[in-house]
């Protein structure tokens, strides 16, 4: 406070009644942090008591020195945090490392401080002659943030042009500057009415615009337009520094690439040496596949990893393989490890776009030793695919089985029947051509789900005319993202199509090894489905068909049902202690009819309709077409037979 204000409220002061204690209410407002209307409160309380006029001119008194003190210390709690937000925004300047970052903490703060709904930044682009959007916070509007202004077109233009801060309280009745269609239609999506932009200046040029914005009618003090122009001068000392910075490193880095070209050459030629004998040693001690990409990403100073055919991008590995090179995709190189007509997988080179001609032949030449690798380990493979397929058979068949003994044959196979597990049945949906192709296409199926289940600590059988997987589900996993990865999987490894029917989760299977042969048969529905239903090569589980997933589910999971369908308006009501299940039941009943509905439930029209606009944005805008109808009125009923009985 000024000393002329301080007087003049020594001698208003001086003028007005004595303080009687009138101030110690006012003073526990202060003490709180009160808002303004609060001070109001012991005025009319006293007057209402009938007080003496003396003890609410005091009052009165009081409460003017109590809102002085107040918008006082406003004043200073503002300025600090502006000066603190001025602080951290120089200091994020001194150790610049992200522009993005800074100038999206710039306008951040700025939008804080002023306490408007928008704030965004906008930089001149001397190549088009244009301005640009390049950082906004609080906008919603897609075209808004794609705006590019114009020299002279639109407030912020007309900062740009001009470099003089300009502010509007009402931006479409202002005709101080250019209206164009483009910059109103994206400020009417924004909703923006009031606008204060300040220029970003280096020397005397501007190189873009500061904004801040409000979506109702607004007057900005002259404080906030200082403000909102410190904030620019810090935009615009960030965007040269990190213009020098720029400078600066493209200046070393031309120095230094024409000595990393000639110490690359002879690296290459070195590289090439290690990794042919570091190949040869691995395939002479018998390693594995994970050793050569190990090696290989020593050799190459890059992360190099084996991955499956299914979790390599398909028109990259498909690329690898008829070319017999590696392949580029986006940042990776991928070399696909094939043997025969079979994808096996493939060499992944991460994050080295610029890979040398070398380098290259290298990683092929790691996916061929990788193949034969593979093509070796085969046969021993498929010993142990027999021995899982005799195990998954004595699951399916025998009955009584000693459960200790399950248990310890399924360790020796790194598979834990105490964990939960899915139950697929997977089959081709291919028409082969003769009995010898259909045969051979069964026996890439079974080899191929074999593999799977290997990698995954499951087991896998030939079965029916294709094959039954037993898989562990992981947390947060469903039957059916498993159903839906083995297909996808299993129809890469053997280049056909192949549907999968997965069971619900099983427990405990060596203690009740009959659930596995319950949980086979429920998945086998599910694949007939998906084939009557011509899904064929996709996969599903019981929960995706709806109210049919309770006539192919083994267990009849009425309560998963019902919890799907209208599980959140159950969920609701119990919440809230609302009517909205009754009401559904009643609409459904009363043949959709919200008319009759309200007699039903003896309740006004009106009331029906907010419960039922309440249940759309529960169950979604869809809820009232006749398959989901269908399915929700099924619920319902499901759920009311399943409730305990009213006494």
């Amino acid at each position: 406070m000024s000393r002329d204000h301080v007087q003049s409220a020594e001698r208003h002061d001086a003028a007005a009644p004595a303080l009687t204690g009138a101030e110690s209410p006012f003073l526990e407002l202060l003490a709180r942090g009160a808002s303004v209307d609060a001070y109001e409160q012991p005025v009319l309380l006293a007057r209402a008591e009938g007080r003496p006029a003396e003890t609410i001119a005091a009052l009165e008194h009081a409460k003017l020195l109590a809102l002085r003190v107040r918008a006082e210390l406003e004043g200073r709690r503002r300025r600090e945090a502006e000066l603190s937000a001025l602080f951290e925004t120089a200091h994020d300047l001194a150790g610049l490392r992200d522009l993005d970052a800074v100038l999206q903490a710039i306008v951040q703060r700025a939008r804080s401080l002023l306490g408007t709904d928008v704030a965004y930044l906008s930089l001149n682009d001397p190549v088009r002659g244009d301005t640009y959007m390049r950082v906004t916070e609080g906008s919603v509007a897609a075209r808004f943030q794609q705006l590019r202004l114009g020299m002279g077109e639109g407030l912020g233009g007309l900062v740009a042009q001009t470099a003089r801060p300009y502010v509007t309280d009402d931006y479409f009745k202002d005709d101080r500057f250019q209206h164009t269609h483009a910059i109103d239609a994206g400020v009417h999506d924004e909703g923006l009415v009031a606008i204060l932009g300040v220029p970003l200046m280096l020397g005397h040029h501007v190189i873009g615009v500061l904004f801040a914005a409000d979506r109702r009618a607004r007057v900005f003090e002259r404080e906030q337009i200082a403000l909102l122009g410190s904030f620019a001068a810090l935009a615009a000392a960030a965007i040269d520094t990190a213009n020098l910075l720029t400078e600066t490193r493209s200046a070393l880095a031309g120095l230094e690439r024409a000595n990393e070209i000639i110490q690359d050459r002879s690296g290459v030629i070195e590289r090439a040496s290690d990794v042919h004998d570091r190949l040869a040693e691995l395939v002479l001690r018998g390693g594995g596949v994970h050793d050569v990409a190990a090696a290989v990403s020593q050799v190459l100073d890059h992360t190099v990893e084996f991955t499956e055919a299914a979790g390599t991008p398909t028109a990259a590995l498909e690329a690898s393989r008829a070319e017999g090179h590696a392949v580029r995709h986006e940042d990776d190189w991928i070399a696909a490890v094939a043997a025969g007509g079979e994808l096996l997988g493939a060499l992944v080179l991460r994050g080295h776009p610029g890979l040398d001609p070398v380098d290259q032949r290298t990683l092929e030449r790691a996916a061929m030793v990788t193949s034969l690798l593979l093509l070796a380990r085969r046969s021993a493979a498929e010993a142990e695919q027999r021995v899982r397929g005799e195990l998954l058979d004595d699951l399916l068949d025998v009955r009584n089985r000693d459960s200790r003994l399950l248990r310890e044959r399924a360790s020796r196979l790194h598979a834990d029947l105490d964990a939960t597990h899915v139950v697929l049945a997977a089959r081709l949906d291919g028409a082969a051509a003769d009995a010898d192709q259909e045969a051979a296409a069964r026996r890439r199926l079974w080899s191929a789900a074999s593999h799977l289940a290997a990698t995954r600590h499951g087991l896998a059988a030939a079965r029916d005319g294709g094959t039954v997987l037993l898989l562990p589900l992981a947390s947060g996993d469903t039957a059916t993202e498993v159903a839906r990865r083995t297909a996808r999987h299993l129809g890469t490894a053997v280049h056909e199509a192949v549907t999968v029917g997965a069971s619900a989760p099983v427990q405990d299977l060596a203690a009740h090894p009959d659930a596995v042969a319950a949980a086979y048969a429920e998945g086998r529905r599910c694949l007939d489905a998906l084939r009557l239903l011509g899904r064929s090569g996709d996969g599903a589980a019981a929960e995706d068909f709806g109210f049919l997933g309770l006539l192919l589910a083994g267990d009849r999971d009425i309560a998963g049902f019902v919890d799907r369908t209208i599980g959140q308006v159950v969920a609701y009501d119990e919440r809230r202690g609302t009517d909205l299940v009754r009401t559904l039941d009643a609409y459904f009943t009363c043949g959709m009819s919200p008319a009759r509905t309200k007699d039903e439930l003896h309740v006004h029209v009106n009331t029906v309709a907010q419960r039922l606009e309440r249940v759309g944005r529960l169950l979604g805008d869809d809820w009232q077409e006749p398959a989901r109808a269908l399915e929700i009125q099924l619920a319902l009923r499901l759920h009311r037979l399943s409730a305990p009985a009213q006494h």
